[in-house]
């Protein structure tokens, strides 16, 4: 009997386009680490975000880069998909939110009051940035097609706050990462 959901959601995903069973599978991923299954998160982020980059490889079929090349479209895509100040700044707040959120709930014993607390960071860092692409930015967030934005979101915001910071605010200034 346990088969059953595993059959049915197999044959929904199966109807999907690539991109949104990427898409998918990698919500229910970060569903499932919100649930307590690490390993299940870890698996079904794992198919998405592989499904995610082969559809961007298929819409790219003339990169040849390397790391270096991949990692700048990265870059250059997440700085255009967030022009919108406000969902600059929700960002800005949001993702340490939701960073801090993954690792409390990945070391923590799930179902604990730290794994608790990492749960509701996690749950509204993501809501911030929710707000910030459907109010302000108008767009999906960046994973949607770029799957290197899970790691070049974290590292571009970094880099972007210690620009602000460092400029006196200059929010709309493109960070050189």
């Amino acid at each position: 009997m346990s088969r059953l959901p595993t059959a049915v959601f197999d044959k929904v995903l199966a109807k999907l386009d690539r991109r949104t069973r990427g898409v998918v599978l990698t919500a229910g991923g970060m569903g499932a680490l919100m649930a307590g299954g690490k390993a299940t998160a870890i698996g079904l982020l794992t198919k998405g975000l592989r499904d995610i980059e082969a559809e961007w490889r298929a819409k790219h079929p003339d990169f040849q880069g390397g790391v270096r090349e991949r990692w700048r479209h990265a870059i250059e895509f997440y700085e255009a998909t967030h022009q919108d100040p406000t969902n600059r700044r929700l960002h800005l707040v949001g993702i340490p939110i939701i960073v801090g959120g993954t690792t409390g709930l990945l070391i923590w014993p799930r179902y604990t009051p730290p794994w608790f607390l990492s749960a509701g960071a996690f749950g509204f860092g993501w809501a911030l940035n929710f707000v910030g692409h459907g109010l302000y930015e108008k767009n999906a967030p960046a994973f949607a097609d770029d799957p290197l934005s899970f790691v070049a979101g974290p590292i571009w915001d970094l880099v972007h706050l210690k620009s602000v910071l460092k400029r006196g605010g200059d929010l709309m200034a493109a960070p050189a990462v």
